[in-house]
């Protein structure tokens, strides 16, 4: 499945969605170029400088603080990414016109840092590193689920040699995500030291949560549902 856009109406351009993505796209490259390829992601040594780890941010967080912004915007394969884009794209302009675009933007931070945050209370002293938008993408699509329960998603299917395009439940759509996010985990996609998968999968889940907390406070313009279609 491979999801095109919903149905929720926006008014504006998304200015900060389209930012965010570019700013994954050049850090993900300017992080490649240190070491490693475009297509398999940095090399050990890029993603130990890039990527945040618990136990550095828990033992010595006035040397590493910087780590928690720069893992948010690197990642460890190019399936990591555009995964993680596509369904920033798709649910990231909806919830940009909901709150705005400035609130939208520390929203996106606070959900990654969130997401890390839990991770590290959870095990401080693990020193696999955490890489990728993933708990920012998690908390916009908590926000997301908790505005527009009944939304749907323009998903183009493909079963071998049959594709057709269909409106999915977002519901359904962001199980696929989870599910995702579990298959990169179980196969080391999101970490080339393959120790930190796991880790940065459930360091989601703080990201998912906070979304769910704040967006109520946050978003003020939400748009309404369009009509169903009537089938004569």
């Amino acid at each position: 499945m491979i999801p095109a856009k919903d149905n929720i109406p926006n008014h504006r351009f998304p200015l900060v969605t389209v930012g965010l993505i570019l700013a994954n796209l050049v850090i993900y490259l300017v992080a490649v170029s240190g070491g490693g390829s475009v297509i398999s992601g940095p090399d050990t040594h890029q993603v130990l400088r890039w990527g945040a780890t618990p136990y550095a941010l828990s033992h010595h967080l006035g040397q590493h603080w910087a780590t928690a912004f720069s893992a948010m915007f690197v990642h460890a394969s190019i399936l990591h990414l555009a995964g993680n884009l596509l369904f920033l794209w798709i649910f990231g302009n909806t919830v940009e016109d909901a709150m705005g675009r400035l609130k939208f933007l520390g929203f996106y931070i606070l959900a990654g840092l969130a997401a890390l945050a839990l991770q590290v209370a959870l095990a401080p002293n693990s020193t696999a590193p955490i890489l990728g938008a993933s708990g920012a993408i998690a908390g916009v699509l908590g926000g997301y689920i908790l505005l527009y329960p009944r939304a749907r998603v323009l998903t183009l299917v493909i079963v071998i040699c049959f594709v057709t395009v269909l409106e999915i439940p977002a519901l359904v759509m962001l199980g696929a995500w989870f599910a995702e996010q579990a298959a990169f985990a179980a196969t080391n996609l999101t970490t080339p030291t393959g120790s930190g998968g796991v880790a940065a999968y459930f360091a989601g889940a703080g990201g998912f949560l906070f979304g769910l907390a704040a967006i109520r406070l946050l978003a003020v313009n939400r748009q309404p549902l369009p009509p169903a279609a009537v089938v004569h």
